[in-house]
């Protein structure tokens, strides 16, 4: 428990910011496993969308601090490279 004044208030600060923030991450969350689940459904063309709004979703929340820079950009990264084996791969068993 926090003993001082300036604690206390700090505490109370950091509890509104947490709940700010929680609906922000909820939502990015939410965007993020509905792209991983199209893509690993396999329909490509709807994923693409999908993962355009994840992505712009994870820019948004790295821009607010809610996540840090750079793990807004490595959840990015792993997407889009999921999103680009499955094209790889749609291309290929359409040969």
């Amino acid at each position: 428990m926090p003993t001082t004044r300036t604690a206390e208030k700090e505490m109370r600060v950091a509890g509104r910011r947490q709940e700010r923030n929680k609906s922000i991450v909820s939502r990015t969350k939410s965007t993020v496993t509905k792209a991983e689940g199209l893509i690993s459904a396999g329909n490509i063309e709807v994923a693409a969308k999908a993962v355009q709004a994840a992505v712009s979703a994870l820019d948004k929340e790295a821009e607010k601090g809610t996540v840090h820079g750079n793990n807004a950009s490595r959840r990015k990264s792993r997407l889009v490279k999921k999103l680009n084996k499955a094209l790889a791969a749609s291309k290929t068993a359409k040969k």
